[in-house]
């Protein structure tokens, strides 16, 4: 390997060991400051107005229902054909 890559990799591995300062603190702070960077992260989110929510619902209970309708006629179809072997098995 080159100089410059050993340079390379070693400055990339450097900056991934460095400490958050995570490690001196208590628990109390650190949990303190994991709600304190929720809060500031729900903030940023942008919240879906009520009809974008209904109409989401509407979407994902249609999909639901057509998949249950698919899954139910292969599971018909594959009864009915596994009933046919054991007939002429049988």
């Amino acid at each position: 390997m080159s100089k410059a890559k050993e340079d390379a990799v070693k400055r990339t591995t450097d900056a991934v060991k460095k400490s958050t300062g995570n490690e001196k603190r208590s628990v109390k702070e650190r949990l303190v400051q994991w709600f304190r960077d929720l809060k500031s992260e729900l903030k940023k989110v942008v919240w879906p107005t009520k009809e974008q929510t209904i109409k989401n619902t509407t979407v994902a209970l249609a999909v639901t229902f057509a998949s249950a309708i698919v899954l139910w006629g292969f599971d018909w179809i594959a009864a009915k054909g596994v009933e046919a072997l054991i007939s002429l098995v049988g």
